[in-house]
């Protein structure tokens, strides 16, 4: 089986997609018109302010090491 994301630009072609269910035929998964949204905001205020802080200096010392040389 096959998972595709379609664009539903008309609403007789959500009216076949539902007749398609109907039949067995394909099973909708997600029936939403959200549409994608910017990582930051998606992800914003998931981690405490301490845990973010600490994950950016582990980050920025890691790429300072890299760019060096030290590893």
């Amino acid at each position: 089986m096959e998972i595709l994301t379609i664009e539903i630009k008309d609403s007789k072609a959500y009216q076949l997609l539902q007749s398609l269910e109907a039949l067995n035929i394909i099973k909708v998964i997600k029936k939403s018109t959200a549409k994608n949204s910017d990582l930051a905001e998606k992800y914003a205020g998931k981690l405490p302010y301490e845990v973010a802080e600490k994950l950016e200096n582990y980050v920025n010392e890691s790429r300072s090491e890299w760019n060096r040389g030290d590893i």
